[in-house]
C-alpha cells in the first residue's frame, strides 16, 4: 500500500513531468563525464560486496581512510539505517532534524522508533547545509557532547553563494552527488565518519545492518566519475550557469506576482498570492499542462512549492502554464539587463 503523505519531486502516477521544478537536480546535467561511466558499467557482474575500490576512491578524495567510508544504497537509505543503528544500541534515544526539511528524517525516526526532541537534547541530530526546502545555511545547532551529529551535504557542491558550512570534527559527513550531477535515476550515496574513537562502533553497527551489494554495477561507476577532476570541474563551471539563470527565473516569478525567499541554491521557496484558486487545484492544473512543482506541505512549510532553477526557455513554459491556470492570455517577457536582477 502506498504511503499517500509522502512526497517526493520527479515522476509520478502521471509519468515524467515534461517540465520539472521540482526536484533538485542539477539542470545543467547530466554530467558528461559521469554519463559516460554509468552507461559503461556493466550490470553482467556483481559488484565487490566490500567495495574495496571505490571506498579507497571515495577516501583519497576526502582525505581520510578507506575504514571512516560507508557506502550506502542512496541518502535516504543512511538515514534509515543510521536511525535504526541508534534505536538498538539505545532504546529511548532521541533524534532532532530539520524543520522544515526532508520527511524522510522524521520517517526514520518513526520507523525506528527514537523519540523527537529539541537538538540540545538529542541523542542523533541531522543538520543539512545547505537546507531543503529553503536552501539557507545556518551553523549546526548546540548539541550534546555524546550526540551523534550528521550533516547532510547534499546540496553542499550546488551551493551558489555565501560561505560554506564549518562543521566539528566529530561530525558524520552524508554525500548523494547524483543532483548535481544531474543523474537522480542513480541511486547511491556515501558516508564519512569522523576520525574519532567514538566513530568505531557505529561504524561497526552501520556495517552489521546493511544488506549485501548496497550498490549496484551503475552506481558505483557514478561515485568513481564523481571524484574524478574533470567531474568536479564541470560541476564547479555549471555554478556559473546556475547562478544566471537562477535570477532569470527570479525574474520571472516576480514578473507572476510571486514572493521568492532567499536561498543560497539553484532551488528556493515561493509563495503566490491568493488568486481564489485552492492552491492543490493550482498544481493540478500545472501538472496536467506537463509542469510539476514541488508542494512543501509534507516538509513542514504549508502553502508554499520549492522551484528548482531551469533553463529559460522552460521558465517561460512556468510563466504561460501559470497565466493559463489563471485563466490569463499569454504572458510576454523581456529578459532583464544583469543590473536588474540579483539571485
Amino acid at each position: 500500500m502506498s504511503d499517500k503523505s509522502l512526497q517526493h519531486g520527479g515522476p509520478d502516477a502521471h509519468g515524467v513531468p515534461r517540465w520539472d521544478f521540482s526536484t533538485n537536480a542539477n539542470a545543467c546535467g547530466p554530467a558528461p563525464g559521469a554519463l559516460a561511466a554509468v552507461q559503461a558499467a556493466d550490470p553482467l557482474q556483481y559488484p565487490d560486496p566490500q567495495y574495496t575500490a571505490l571506498r579507497c576512491a571515495l577516501a583519497d578524495f576526502h582525505g581520510v581512510q578507506a575504514e571512516r567510508i560507508v557506502i550506502a544504497s542512496s541518502a535516504s537509505e543512511f538515514i534509515q539505517r543510521l536511525s535504526w543503528a541508534v534505536a538498538l544500541r539505545h532504546p529511548g534515544a532521541t533524534v532532532a532534524w530539520p524543520q522544515p526539511g526532508y520527511e524522510d528524517y522524521a520517517r526514520a525516526a518513526k520507523a525506528s522508533g527514537l523519540l523527537h526532541a529539541p537538538a540540545a537534547n538529542a541523542s542523533l541530530l541531522w543538520h543539512t547545509a545547505p537546507s531543503s526546502p529553503v536552501g539557507d545555511v545556518r551553523p549546526v545547532p548546540s548539541h550534546r557532547d555524546d550526540a551523534v551529529v550528521v550533516l547532510d551535504r547534499v546540496y553542499a557542491p550546488l551551493q551558489l553563494s555565501g560561505a560554506m558550512l564549518e562543521w566539528p570534527a566529530s561530525a558524520w559527513q552524508l554525500h548523494s552527488p547524483n543532483k548535481a550531477l544531474g543523474l537522480t535515476g542513480v541511486r547511491a550515496a556515501y558516508a564519512v565518519a569522523p576520525d574519532t574513537d567514538a566513530a568505531q562502533p557505529w561504524l561497526d553497527q552501520l556495517h552489521a545492518l546493511a544488506p549485501s551489494w548496497l550498490v549496484g554495477a551503475h552506481g558505483v561507476a557514478m561515485l568513481l566519475a564523481w571524484v574524478q577532476a574533470d567531474t568536479q570541474n564541470w560541476v564547479k563551471q555549471s555554478l556559473h550557469t546556475l547562478r544566471r539563470w537562477k535570477a532569470e527565473q527570479l525574474q520571472h516569478c516576480m514578473q507572476m506576482g510571486w514572493y521568492c525567499e532567499p536561498s543560497r541554491t539553484p532551488f528556493f521557496v515561493a509563495r503566490w498570492p491568493d488568486v481564489g484558486v485552492a492552491p492543490a487545484l493550482l498544481l493540478s492544473h500545472l501538472r496536467h499542462q506537463g509542469v510539476k512543482l514541488r508542494d512543501t506541505t509534507t516538509m513542514g512549510l504549508p502553502h508554499a512549492v520549492r522551484l528548482s532553477v531551469q533553463p529559460p526557455d522552460v521558465q517561460q513554459v512556468l510563466v504561460d502554464a501559470w497565466a493559463q491556470a489563471l485563466g490569463h492570455k499569454h504572458i510576454e517577457w523581456t529578459k532583464p539587463s544583469p543590473r536588474e536582477v540579483t539571485p
